[in-house]
């Protein structure tokens, strides 16, 4: 898909519930996207990223050295913006099908 030069990338967001389960797959978030912004308004954590954003089982796995679920991070899951793609080692956010 041809974007014209003037265009601008739509971000793709995702929001945890700001507690300890959250924290390894902010951290992996973080670490796999380098555009990703993440921002703390109250209770929350909120991650935007331009483009596509996307959780990688391996680097949660790396951040609490066991072995993680994808699955796991609905449970502190609030909300997200874009299409989602998952299998069980990426789940992904994307406004591209």
């Amino acid at each position: 898909m041809n974007t014209p030069a003037n265009s601008t990338v739509s971000s793709v967001f995702i929001a945890f519930q700001h507690n300890e389960e959250s924290r390894p797959i902010v951290d992996a978030i973080l670490a796999d996207n380098a555009e990703a912004v993440a921002t703390y308004p109250p209770g929350l954590v909120k991650i935007n990223v331009p483009g596509r954003l996307v959780i990688r089982r391996a680097t949660i796995e790396e951040q609490t050295g066991q072995r993680f679920n994808l699955q796991q991070l609905h449970v502190n899951l609030v909300t997200l913006s874009g299409y989602i793609d998952e299998d069980d080692d990426e789940f992904s956010l994307s406004w591209q099908q």
